[in-house]
């Protein structure tokens, strides 16, 4: 049995008729050998390859196999063929060139059929009618098959067709292949199939469009695949011919060449027409065709096209229309013809034919990196760096484009970050630049001035110089050189000296450097899952700790001692510690330096009392606590012990010294210092309790921040007494009693401040600020000591449970707190920006949230509150206030808390109305209304089934509480009840309609018609509802025929009465069925139209059931307040 051909490594010679090649895994002919000899096409015919010799085998039984074989293929139609696996197509395609060449008009007429077939439809023609056969009446046929539905989609409609478009494409590929040296060129094969194939993309049908558009489309690229085989030929002539006629000698010779590069010309010149053809017939119409992945296909090869063949293509006629489809609606077909223009401009010999279109162009292509789509925005950063790399674009262009450093999608941050760094800091797109300076251009020190020429532009801002150094880390190698860092920090050399703001940036992207060295982010993530690392990644993070401590051993204390004194740098330089390996200050033997960092960290958390430095000092002793060895961590634990008796000590005098009337600020500055030691360390403060109990209550004019840091200390000291209680496996008698002693102390004082009622408008920044610290710790101390938690255990007697009147209080604080302007949170945070994440509405919210979540407190307490203000003050607040709602919804019926929160909202209307704030009433008024439908909102779906009775149970209470007080609380019912009242069903409905009518039986409505206008409108409202949903009822049961379809309309295929191929056909005319606005809109209006004459048709069977106003006032008011307690649930539910 013969092996299949397979595609030979070496140009090979061929016959006149080219064997067909192997299929390759593009389906395409693109990496075809194009430097063939000439001299191939000279030599004999008949020198042929010495047959391989066979194995002996059965030939009878090998015979009759292979005759039946291919008597099985022989009798495959193209079309099935094509449909198969593909794996014959080569052979196939290759007995059908012999067809075609022994009987043109009969594989004509099989071409065409399996043409029209591969569309969908099963049409033929006569092979004795090839001649006549008009292409406009064949194709007007085609058109009215698909109008009857009798097409055949074979990209959609079947899954074991999948493959059908790349063998599709390789069968035409193929065919080009095999006819370049014969039929090809005969002007009627292929010229025949251009017409049909141009004819068919421009009808309307879509399937007709997509396979034609994708067989022209090929053709194109088969084509060139072909013409860039022959240029080297002519050339190759074209040479011989020159040298030839040097030699001044008229021979045979001469005239062979001439008439070879003759015919050459001349396939390249028939070559280059059918591809004009194929571009003016089809691509022009169809790179604006409706569907998108049409116009993707027609991009995309065009992309290859000008790559490939740019003799032809690399021109502006053809160009432009990559720079038309920059604007494309779809994302998709954006960014093919942003890779396309990306592959041209990585040619260098293809720049110069592109620069009148980048003029023409180029900001666009900027636009486009900040497009909606971040894959186009991608594309287009990378677009950008080929502008860049070849100086197309003005550098004052490129202002706004860097502002993208700091976006939010990281793609695009990366992809920035890469055209910055070779741009700006490599500068590998400026030539002259890179080579004036010599080699020093690439060394680690120049680029690290570079980047903190960017950082300085951000340096008023650690977050964004995060973002930049995030962007452009990895590709920075000179970020990694922890040796140059250090060199560059500790330079003497006053030339080579950092001026304090590159000091203090340098350093802070040594900090960032080192966290992504060791996996850590440092920005926040899109997502809140923790990263995933390999063990690969770990280990290579593991090898950045050893390298960043052997780097950091000796210089360190050097590092600490030169840039102590500024607090804007002792924060991340102290941070480097807990990221390095510090097993190997013994193996190396470098206790010394150990001993002398530790010792100056102390000295840093004594001369310094902000809170980053603070808490960056803590870190790091605790880390060499806990992480070293022997001997360094006995030193590291002793320097923790003198560090607390020291600030003991510092408070101790402190506070002597307020106490005989000196100043607060070392009491502040050291209560700042032990809250962040007690952080993470628990500090034995028995003796020290009393005396702030003591500042507390003598001292009650103390500044307010000294008041709050008296406040936290106590708190987090009685957090470590209860972890130790909870701890231990025995509890004395003395720690309980100690415990509870302190606790009292600080309620007593917290206390003592909620009943000090102050308005927080009206006070300083600071006293809003201790309310933010009180509000927090209060809900933190009632969590710690919860009833619930301790009864029925040993260690009941450490429950507590807050009074009434104390939660009253409370709330009326934090609702204060809540009400605290904009202006004003901004103006405190100017002033202390160091707590701003631990004192702000967040905060409030999260406290108030957090006692109701975990029952401290009764949910009639506070939830209704809490809910009451959803929405009011900010997304984030807002938040928390849903994820509330969805903890209780999971704990069972809060329709009464729902409800509740309702009235409370409406009771602050009533009381804007009371003092006669016009402007303030109707704010109030729309915020219980947005409340109502912010809290109707989830009953959707099947939630309005399983929340029925609840949303029942609100819409009858609220009902009752509206005419609780007629007819001054009827507003209630416009304002809160009518988004519950929509998600009951219609006969839910009528039954709330009916009982609310009752309700104003024997009750002279004339005589206040404004107070009961609320009323009315509320009853219209049902009453519009109820028709909608009965119109909707009878449209999807009409009588018992059709069911109403979803979604849009089907729209009704058109075809015009006009020829359909005329040149000037646009692409808007030649695809009615695409689904235009005007269509859209007139079936959305006949709908429209549907649903009022089903509503014309409910409104009888409504008017039946409404009772009239005359007829309500002399009903007994009984019956109504019976029927509206016990609501009709029965009928369909919507």
């Amino acid at each position: 049995m013969e092996e299949e051909p397979v595609a030979p490594d070496t140009a090979t010679r061929r016959s006149k008729r080219t064997r067909a090649e192997v299929r390759q895994a593009d389906f395409t002919r693109t990496d075809r050998i194009e430097d063939e000899l000439e001299d191939e096409r000279e030599e004999s015919s008949d020198e042929f390859q010495q047959p391989r010799p066979k194995a002996k085998r059965n030939r009878l039984n090998e015979g009759a196999s292979t005759s039946a074989a291919a008597s099985r293929k022989a009798d495959l139609s193209l079309i099935d063929v094509i449909k198969g696996d593909g794996k014959e197509i080569p052979e196939v395609v290759k007995r059908w060139v012999e067809h075609y060449e022994r009987n043109q008009k009969s594989a004509m007429a099989e071409l065409l059929t399996m043409l029209f077939e591969a569309c969908g439809a099963k049409y033929s023609i006569l092979e004795e009618n090839i001649e006549e056969t008009d292409v406009d009446d064949v194709v007007v046929a085609l058109v009215n098959m698909a109008k009857r539905g009798e097409v055949e989609d074979y990209q959609s409609s079947k899954r074991g067709f999948k493959n059908f478009k790349e063998n599709l494409v390789y069968f035409w590929d193929n065919l080009v292949s095999e006819c370049q040296n014969g039929p090809l060129f005969d002007q009627s094969l292929f010229d025949r199939c251009l017409d049909y194939i141009i004819a068919l993309s421009c009808t309307p049908p879509r399937s007709y469009r997509q396979i034609a558009s994708l067989m022209g489309l090929q053709l194109v690229t088969s084509f060139v695949n072909v013409a860039k085989i022959l240029g080297p030929q002519r050339e190759t002539t074209q040479r011989q011919l020159d040298a030839e006629k040097k030699k001044n000698i008229e021979g045979p010779r001469v005239e062979s060449l001439t008439k070879r590069l003759s015919m050459t010309h001349e396939k390249i010149t028939t070559l280059e027409e059918m591809m004009r053809k194929i571009f003016t017939g089809l691509f022009v119409h169809r790179y604006r065709d409706i569907d998108p992945d049409i116009r993707m296909s027609c991009i995309e090869s065009l992309g290859v096209w000008v790559l490939s063949y740019p003799s032809l293509f690399l021109q502006d006629l053809y160009l432009k229309y990559l720079g038309w489809t920059l604007n494309d609606k779809s994302s998709a077909v954006r960014k093919i013809s942003v890779l396309a223009l990306q592959n041209l401009y990585e040619v260098d010999a293809n720049v110069p034919s592109l620069n009148l279109f980048t003029q023409r162009f180029y900001r666009r292509m900027l636009e486009l990196a900040d497009d909606i789509d971040i894959s186009v925005s991608v594309c287009a950063i990378g677009l950008v760096k080929q502008l860049l790399r070849h100086e197309l674009v003005p550098d004052e262009e490129l202002g706004s484009f860097y502002d993208l450093l700091i976006d939010d999608p990281p793609e695009v941050r990366r992809a920035i970050g890469a055209l910055v760094h070779d741009h700006l800091i490599a500068q590998k797109f400026n030539n002259s630049q890179s080579h004036s300076t010599g080699s020093d251009s690439d060394s680690p020190e120049v680029h690290i001035n570079r980047m903190l020429k960017i950082l300085k532009e951000f340096s008023a801002d650690p977050i964004l110089s995060s973002y930049v150094i995030d962007d452009i880390w990895d590709y920075m190698g000179a970020m990694k050189d922890w040796k140059c860092i250090i060199r560059m920090l500790l330079a003497d050399n006053p030339s080579a000296e950092l001026d304090d703001v590159d000091a203090t940036n340098l350093i802070r992207l040594f900090f960032s450097s080192v966290r992504k060295a060791v996996g850590e982010r440092i920005v926040p993530a899109t997502d809140n899952r923790n990263p995933h690392h390999t063990k690969a990644q770990k280990e290579m993070f593991e090898n950045s700790k050893r390298d960043i401590t052997v780097a950091m051993m000796k210089t360190y204390p050097q590092l600490l001692r030169k840039f102590m004194p500024d607090k804007d740098k002792v924060a991340p330089l102290v941070g480097i510690i807990p990221h390095m390996n510090l097993e190997l200050y013994s193996l190396k033997r470098q206790e010394q330096n150990f001993r002398a960092v530790l010792k100056l960290i102390r000295e840093a958390f004594f001369k310094h009392g902000e809170k980053d430095n603070l808490r960056a000092c803590v870190k790091a002793i605790k880390f060499c606590s806990s992480e070293s060895q022997g001997e360094l961590q006995d030193f590291a634990q002793n320097q923790i012990k003198d560090l607390e008796d020291d600030l003991v000590a510092k408070l101790k005098s402190a506070m002597k010294d307020v106490m005989n009337g000196g100043d607060e600020y070392s009491l502040l500055v050291n209560l700042k210092r032990l809250h962040e030691l007690q952080l993470l360390h628990k500090v034995p403060l028995d003796s020290l309790y009393q005396d702030l109990v003591h500042i507390l209550k003598s001292f009650r004019n103390i500044d307010d921040e000294v008041v709050s840091f008296l406040f936290l200390n106590m708190f987090v000291h009685i957090s470590w007494c209860l972890h130790s209680i909870l701890s231990s496996e025995t509890v004395s008698e003395a720690s309980l009693s100690s415990l509870l002693g302190k606790r009292d102390a600080l309620l007593e004082e917290l206390d003592y401040f909620l009943r000090n009622s102050f308005q927080l408008h009206s006070e300083s920044r600071s006293k809003t600020q201790l309310a933010y610290w009180v509000c927090g710790i209060l809900a933190d101390t009632w969590c710690l000591f919860k009833r619930a938690k301790f009864s029925m255990t040993k260690l009941e007697i450490l429950g507590y449970s807050p009074d009434v009147t104390v939660i009253e209080k409370y709330w009326r604080m934090c609702e204060q707190l809540l009400d605290v302007s904009d202006d004003a949170e901004d103006e405190e945070d100017e002033e202390n920006r160091e707590y701003t994440e631990e004192t702000n509405a967040d905060t409030v919210m999260f406290a108030l949230a957090k006692l109701v979540a975990t029952d401290t407190v009764a949910k009639e307490h506070l939830a209704p509150e809490v809910i009451s203000h959803l929405g009011k003050y900010g997304a984030s607040v807002t938040e928390i206030v849903k994820h509330l709602i969805t903890l209780l919804k999971k704990k069972g019926d809060i329709s009464n808390i729902l409800l509740e929160a309702l009235k409370r909202a409406y009771q602050r209307y009533l009381a804007a109305i009371s003092s006669g704030d016009d402007e303030t009433s109707s704010k109030q008024f729309q915020e219980c209304k947005s409340l109502a439908a912010r809290l109707s909102g989830p009953y959707v779906g099947a939630a309005r089934n399983k929340y029925k009775a609840e949303i029942l149970n609100i819409v009858r209470e609220g009902i009752s509480f509206a005419f609780s007080e007629a007819p001054k609380q009827l507003s209630f019912l416009d304002g809160a009840m009518l988004p519950f009242v929509s998600k009951l069903p219609p006969s839910d409905i009528l039954d709330i309609m009916k009982g609310v009518e009752r309700r104003t039986e024997n009750v002279k409505t004339d005589e206040d018609p404004s107070g009961w206008r609320a009323y009315y409108t509320f009853l219209d409202t049902l009453r519009e509802k109820y028709l909608k949903n009965e119109a909707a009822k009878v449209a999807d049961g009409k009588e018992g025929t059709t069911v109403r379809r979803r979604g849009r309309p089907r729209k009704q295929q058109t075809l015009q009465g006009k020829r359909l191929f005329d040149d000037q056909s646009s692409s808007e005319d030649e695809d009615p069925i695409s689904g235009s606005d005007q269509d859209v809109d007139a079936e959305d209006k006949e709908e429209e139209d549907e649903l009022l004459i089903h509503s014309l048709r409910a409104s009888s069977k409504l008017r039946s059931l409404r009772v009239s106003k005359s007829q309500t006032r002399t009903v007994d008011s009984s019956l109504a307040a019976e029927d509206l307690a016990t609501p009709k649930t029965s009928g369909a539910s919507s």
